[in-house]
């Protein structure tokens, strides 16, 4: 278990780091130096979520932290996302929030949704989202 650990502790950090660019899940099994499919499969089980929903649950949290801190366009903050147009954005987004990407911004609060998991040792240290782990359409 401690290795599984120290793979999916990598497997986070390579994720937080390029969040912002193109993820799948074959570039980050080979970066992790495991089949897509035990990978995920490790993932789902110290995390809770897959990898995929991981990445979404996540870039939708640092979407909404640049719809309150920042002027971007909504459409600008999608792409950055990954979205590939502002209405999966929106979908997806209003699914997390509750609230479409303006209405967010209109009421100005940041309340982030899905923290960074963390992983301390053999302790899962994990900030439980304030969601059920399901895919929302892309």
């Amino acid at each position: 278990m401690m290795e599984h650990t120290n793979i999916i502790k990598k497997t986070i950090d390579y994720i937080e780091n390029n969040l912002d660019s193109q993820l799948n899940l074959d570039t980050i099994a080979k970066e992790a130096g495991y089949s897509k499919f035990h990978l995920n499969r490790m993932f789902l089980e110290c995390v809770g979520c897959t990898i995929y929903k991981y990445i979404q649950m996540r870039r939708l949290t640092v979407a909404a932290e640049k719809l309150v801190y920042t002027k971007k366009p909504v459409i600008d903050i999608a792409y950055e996302a990954n979205y590939s147009s502002q209405e999966s954005f929106t979908f997806a987004f209003r699914r997390l929030y509750g609230h479409p990407p303006q209405e967010y911004r209109a009421i100005n609060v940041y309340t982030p949704k899905f923290h960074k998991f963390e992983l301390k040792g053999n302790l899962v240290m994990f900030y439980k989202p304030a969601v059920k782990c399901e895919v929302i359409a892309a």
